[in-house]
């Protein structure tokens, strides 16, 4: 049976029987992926080692042979080992092996219970022990702890509270004892089966929390003699103690010293965190509970033109407990915090519903007043305490809960008033200036200076003072937002500034191209720089990655980018009257060569009347000298085109366009002047023009002989491109007879040179150039980016500035086999390029005809 593929079982297994290394044959390399081209091919490397193909036959016999006999060799080896005979054997080996190990399993099972009938008794002793030894722990301490309640007791009867704080720390809230307590209490009475129930511990707790709740009803000022893990042990009533302390400090007729107030805290602080927090919660509660009755929202008084007697009546209750009862409170409680946080969260929530049920009624000077009264007292707070307002609020935060809003936080839901306000005012003053309307002259920045580090030119520049106006107003309305509120509302009014830019960009700077707006489009865009940077420093950390003007930065440098078009337009409809003339001149019936053409003259004057007009016009640098670089690409690319135009040019219009080439050249190293003259400008326009050169000095030597211009061709354009000597013969005016037999000479002559590249300057060399709208545009595109407008020199040096967008034609001559002529160095070339070919090649050879 014949199969397209072997199995990959297969495969594998003649891998490891031949035992393939990096020297075996490459027709032992089996696999699904096997390839007959690459073994043919290494097989005929060339097309000399065809002549070897009876001994690379005589090889692959012989390897079959060898095969075979390693196949013969295999099948009687397996023969072997398939003998029923030696399989039955071990069978029986196999048997006797599974009955051995159920020996062995039943052993092991009467050992274990042999140990285990040993060990029995051991282990009922040990665990006696045990809770014997728990047992008595467990009783000794409870005498310890029933002493230490009688203790208390006698402490509280004399008010002696810096001891029952020493005794609760040291005995009672003993974290080991705690655990103890909490081992014992839930132990069953299954685990003590060697006591009586008279005598069980759990009998002895139930007395301890009797004679516990007979101390509780003496306690007097704190009850605080119990820590509060034990109460869910207990299961007593929750304690008392905030009230009892808070009552005491409100209750003129029983004073109290404020030692015994100071000792008393210290109580509550060994107790816990929690029993502290309870006892000041109950206090603020207490103190704010007359501001809650006041202030309500239905009230007169809770109204929001009432806001500012919210905050005096606070401050004056923050003042009396400062003087009054806050000095019994330790300072580390921070009691005035928990005072300040507590009445900020019920103000908040005031507000937050007195300014929904306002609505669409709200006004902005409500809304800013009242936002500025609040923002002036958390900054007054924050003085006060020399501690940020929010640290402040975080100190009623709980580990699982939001962290606390601040007051002013009621108000950003509806800064959108503020915000629509900010859009209103500059609709207002931007709509004199859009579209043209108004005044709008330019006039010295008050603000900005031209240029910057590097920059020899530093001066004041003229700006347009609808653009101070603009960036003056950002900065107002920032400021005032930004002392307002640093969240979502600054966020808000940054993205209104970003709108904003973008239609000064468009309505007012766009539509006013013609009266160079590029100074002020530069200050424009380093000023929003500068704005985003302040917003950044200004709004929360949550919005600042979302800040950006970058977008907004470059629709201004677009608008620089589109004046520069605008330029670059005058200069080509300035100079495109001296290339009309060059390529309507007949360079094919030209006899000799004269001085500079006439229309070099023309194009001369026009490229320095325009740069000299533009200079004075743009005092920035680094845009005059992408406008000089930009216009030197424009005048070579003209020329390029006018050039491929004017074609035929022979031999004698090649050399006179050479002298045209040097004078446009001349005017093209001086238009910057000395100041604006840069090495890359220099190195580029020598590199272009000298493409230029060439591409004359070709053209200008003769077709005849053939070898010699093919030659000549060689060295100065050194590519094989079959369709670039084309372009070379049209150029030229070659008659379609000649051509063919120079492309079949070119043909033969690159075929074996293999130092030659594939492509030069003259493949981007479009035969079919386009007219002037479309050439400018390539050059610039005024809605282009920072990309259209790079800002340092070099516009004309790259190749593609003369040779960009262009498309070869297609070849006219006959068809002599491109796969040989497309060849090039570096390709790698084989025989065969699948395996049909070879088939077809062996037929051929079998077939032809034996030699005489």
């Amino acid at each position: 049976m014949h199969h397209d593929e072997l199995p990959h079982e297969v495969i594998l297994a003649i891998e490891r029987v031949l035992e393939l290394g990096p020297d075996a044959d490459p027709l032992d390399a089996l696999s699904n992926d096997f390839n007959p081209v690459d073994i043919l091919n290494g097989f005929f490397p060339d097309e000399g080692s065809l002549a070897h193909i009876a001994s690379v036959q005589a090889h692959l016999i012989e390897s079959q042979r060898e095969l075979q006999r390693e196949i013969d060799a295999l099948q009687a080896e397996l023969k072997q080992n398939q003998d029923p005979t030696r399989m039955h054997l071990i069978q029986e080996m196999i048997s006797d092996l599974f009955g051995q190990m159920s020996r062995i399993r039943e052993k092991a099972t009467e050992s274990e219970a042999v140990v285990r009938n040993i060990t029995k008794d051991i282990q009922v002793l040990d665990l006696a022990k045990r809770n014997l030894i728990l047992s008595m722990t467990t009783l000794k301490r409870l005498q310890m702890l029933v002493n230490a309640l009688t203790q208390l007791e006698d402490f509280v009867k004399e008010k002696k509270y810096a001891d029952v704080a020493q005794t609760l720390a040291v005995r009672i809230c003993d974290n080991s004892f705690v655990s103890m307590l909490k081992h014992f209490v839930f132990r069953r009475l299954s685990r003590y089966p060697f006591l009586s129930n008279r005598t069980h511990p759990s009998s002895v707790f139930l007395k301890f929390g009797s004679r516990f709740k007979n101390f509780k009803a003496k306690s007097g000022l704190t009850l605080i003699m119990i820590l509060t893990p034990c109460k869910s042990f207990l299961s007593l009533p929750g304690l008392q103690t905030a009230e009892t302390v808070c009552s005491y400090l409100q209750d003129p007729s029983k004073p109290v010293k404020p030692s015994v107030i100071a000792d008393a805290c210290s109580v509550v602080d060994v107790l816990g965190a929690d029993v502290r927090a309870q006892m000041i919660e109950r206090y603020v509660a207490i103190e704010l509970k007359e501001y809650r009755r006041i202030f309500r929202t239905s009230d007169e008084a809770g109204q929001l033109d009432n806001i500012s007697r919210r905050f005096a009546w606070f401050r004056r209750l923050l003042q009396t407990h400062e003087v009054e009862q806050g000095r019994a409170f330790p300072s580390d409680w921070k009691v005035g915090w928990h005072l300040l946080a507590k009445f900020s969260e019920i103000t908040r929530d005031d507000l937050a519903a007195l300014l929904s049920k306002t609505g669409a009624s709200l006004t902005v000077k409500t809304l800013l007043d009242n936002l500025q009264l609040t923002a002036e007292f958390e900054s007054s707070m924050v003085k006060k305490w020399a501690t940020p307002f929010q640290e402040m609020l975080n100190i009623t935060a709980t580990p699982h809960s939001a962290p606390p809003k601040t007051i002013t936080s009621a108000f950003e839901p509806h800064m959108g008033v503020f915000v629509d306000a900010q859009d209103r005012a500059l609709a207002d003053m931007l709509a004199p200036h859009r579209k043209g309307r108004g005044a709008n002259t330019p006039r010295p920045s008050l603000d900005v200076e031209h240029g910057g580090p590097g920059d020899d030119d530093n001066k004041t520049i003229m700006v347009l003072p609808s653009s101070t106006e603009l960036f003056y107003f950002y900065g107002q309305s920032l400021e005032q937002c930004a002392k307002l509120s640093t969240g979502k509302p600054l966020y808000n009014l940054s993205t209104l500034h970003k709108k904003w830019l973008r239609i000064y960009a468009e309505d007012v700077l766009i539509a006013g191209l013609k009266r160079q707006p590029s100074l002020t489009t530069d200050y424009c865009q380093t000023t929003a720089l500068e704005l985003e940077e302040k917003i950044r420093g200004k709004v929360n950390e949550e919005f600042k990655e979302k800040i950006s003007l970058q977008a907004e930065r470059d629709q201004f440098l677009s608008v620089i980018s589109a004046a520069i078009v605008v330029q670059l337009r005058e200069l080509e409809a300035a100079c495109e009257p001296a290339f009309t003339a060059m390529s309507r001149s007949s360079w094919g019936t030209l006899k000799q060569v004269s001085g500079q053409s006439a229309y070099t003259v023309d194009l001369v004057n026009a490229v320095e009347q325009v740069v000299e007009s533009v200079k004075p016009l743009v005092e920035q640098k680094k845009y005059l000298r992408n406008f000089l670089d930009k216009a030197c690409s424009l005048i070579l690319a003209k020329f390029t085109n006018s050039l491929v135009k004017s074609r035929p040019l022979k031999e004698i219009g090649a050399e006179q366009l050479l002298i045209d080439l040097q004078a446009v050249r001349a005017c093209l190293l001086k238009m910057p002047g000395e100041s604006l003259t840069t090495t890359t400008y220099t190195r580029g326009l020598t590199k272009s023009t000298t493409q230029l050169e060439t591409l004359l000095k070709v053209i200008v030597t003769p077709v005849d002989p053939p070898e010699g211009f093919i030659l000549n061709y060689t060295l100065l354009i050194k590519d094989a491109s079959f369709s670039n000597f084309q372009k070379i013969l049209d150029l030229k005016g070659t008659p379609k007879a000649e051509q063919n037999n120079l492309l079949d000479s070119f043909l033969t002559i690159t075929s074996t040179n293999d130092d030659l590249e594939g492509t030069s300057f003259l493949s981007s060399l479009d035969m079919d150039p386009a007219g002037p709208t479309q050439l400018s545009s390539n050059l610039s595109s005024p809605g282009g980016s920072r990309v259209s407008l790079p800002l340092s020199g070099g516009g004309a040096t790259s190749e593609t500035s003369i040779f960009a967008n262009l498309t070869s034609p297609g070849t006219s001559g006959p068809s002599t086999g491109a796969s040989v002529a497309d060849g090039r160095p570096g390709d790698q070339r084989q025989v065969f390029s699948d395996f049909r070919r070879f088939v077809s090649f062996g037929l051929r050879r079998d077939t032809q005809p034996p030699t005489q």
